[in-house]
Order: C-alpha cells, then structure tokens, then sequence
C-alpha cells in the first residue's frame, strides 16, 4: 500500500446551508447546519485513506472538544495520529456556507493549526518513510517549508496543494514535486486566467503540475512533455466543499500505486464526482471500491 504523511490543517467545520449565500450586511435563514471534521490537511488525509493509501497525519489540535472529536475522527477514518499535537488553546474552525448550487464561501479561523511552525521529534522520520508528502497552506508557512525540505532530504515526493492561495517562497517551490491549485489558485499565483497558459507559467517554478477545473475537469503538465487532459464525470453537485482534497488525496494515492497519469487524474476526478453528491467534506468522501465503480463506468 501507498504510505502518505500529511502536514497540514485540523479543523471542525460548522456548515449552515442555505438556498443563497448572504450578501455584506444581509441576514439570510439557513434550512441546516452540521459540525463536520474537516480542514484541508485532515480532508486529504481522510480521502488518502478511504482510497487505499495508508496514510499519517502531523498537525495539531487544541485542548478542547472539538480537538477530541477530531482525533477520533481521524482515527475512525484509519489515519494514523501518533504524531498530531494537542496544544492549549482552541482547535482550528472553519465556517462554511453551502448553497443550493453547492457552492460554498469559508472563513478559517487557524486556532492549534497555527502552532505547526515547525518540525517536532519524530516528524521527520515519518516522512522519510513516506512515499508521498501531501501539504497545503492552513498551517504556517514555516512548517510547511521545514516539512517539504525534510521530503526532499530524503528523496520523497512532495505534492503541494497552495490554499488559501498566498505568494510562494522560492524555497518552498524548489521543494515541490507536484503543484495542485484549482484554476483560481493558478491565477492567483501566476496572473494568468487561462489555465493552460498558468500551467506553462508555473513549470518555470516545479516541474509538474495539476490544475482543477471544477466539472471540466482538470489538467496536467511536466517539465518536457505535454498536456493531458482529463474530464470529469457529469454529475448534479450538492456540496462541492472538500472535492479538491478528495481529488488530491485519490491522486496521490493513485500515482503511488503506480498508475499512468490518464488513468490517476481519471480516477481522482471520479473521487472527487462522488464528494460533490453528498453534503459535508470529509463525510461524502468516497471509498476505494466507490471510486473504482464510478471510474470503470466513466472509462
């Protein structure tokens, strides 16, 4: 099996659902609300192991309830969490709006996640076991620089998923194998609309790359070699929250296992088609045998 650390974000989500999103200064009545375990670290991680990876989890939690149910959670899913902190303080939220589109809007408000600044003893090691290092941008920059250059110490691959999206430190991006963004992240990095040009513009920076593209799909490009481009299957969207986690974690978990890139994007994008049906992020998140259904059918 593939082994995957993830570096990243624990948060408990609290989603209200509504049929439109409230404007500034406007009061809307919500039909629902839940509280989900979720945050872009804890998400790819839980989508990993759902897709047959074995997967490790560094972070941290707060010392409060939510920081207990969302190690269990994580647990529950099968993610290892030897390794995740509890440190005092709050754990890390995030309040989401869902409408009758599926779309959504976030506020993150960091609490423990903000603690991950560094490597702590054992961190290292882990990821030196790895096949795979996953990260995201919900935990301090620092962190995650000192958890890409012990990767690439060790000759593991570093897969960066760059949200919220914010500038790159140059050694950051010497670090990365694999850059994911969707393509407002792409644009946001690169101050091209177009993806496939913003896929150019960034292999000036990694040498490969994954751009998303929501219900077209997604696309990816390397350094000597051209495009290829994968569809995703059509499908009526309830919650599009945590479909790019689910994509990444599917993928990672299918490039580990060796497949050929067509098959892997075709596969995650077929994860990601099941996420967006269900309500919640790590809860629609789809396991392996769904997964392969779902891409047998599409292929």
């Amino acid at each position: 099996m593939t082994h995957i650390v993830v570096l990243g974000s624990t948060n408990m989500d609290l989603v209200a659902y509504v049929a439109k999103a409230p404007q500034r200064g406007e009061t809307v009545t919500g039909r629902e609300f839940r509280t989900v375990p979720g945050g872009k670290g804890a998400n790819q991680a839980v989508a990993a192991a759902r897709a047959g990876g074995t997967v490790s989890m560094i972070g941290a939690v707060g010392a409060d309830p939510f920081g207990a149910q969302l190690r269990t959670a994580l647990d529950e899913s099968g993610v290892g969490t030897a390794l995740l902190r509890t440190t005092e303080g709050p754990s890390g939220t995030a309040h989401i709006v869902v409408d009758d589109g599926g779309g959504n809007a976030i506020v993150v408000v960091p609490g423990a996640n903000g603690t991950v600044t560094a490597l702590t003893p054992g961190d290292e090691a882990l990821i030196a076991l790895a096949d795979c290092l996953l990260l995201q941008l919900e935990v301090p920059l620092e962190g995650v620089l000192a958890a890409a250059e012990a990767a690439r110490r060790h000759g593991v691959r570093t897969v960066l998923t760059p949200a919220p999206a914010q500038p790159l430190p140059a050694d950051l991006l010497a670090a990365t194998d694999l850059l994911i963004p969707n393509e407002h992240e792409a644009a946001a990095l690169t101050g091209i609309t177009d993806p496939y040009e913003a896929a150019d513009a960034l292999l000036e920076q990694v040498p490969e790359v994954v751009i998303t593209l929501g219900s077209a799909g997604s696309v990816h490009a390397a350094r000597g070699g051209g495009k290829i481009t994968a569809p995703a299957p059509r499908v009526t969207a309830v919650d599009s929250t945590g479909a790019g986690d689910t994509f990444v974690g599917a993928l990672s978990v299918a490039l580990g296992e060796g497949r050929p890139m067509p098959e892997a994007l075709a596969w995650a994008s077929a994860a990601a088609a099941l996420s967006v049906q269900r309500p919640c992020a790590s809860a629609a998140m789809p396991y392996r045998t769904e997964i392969e259904e779902l891409a047998a059918r599409a292929g």
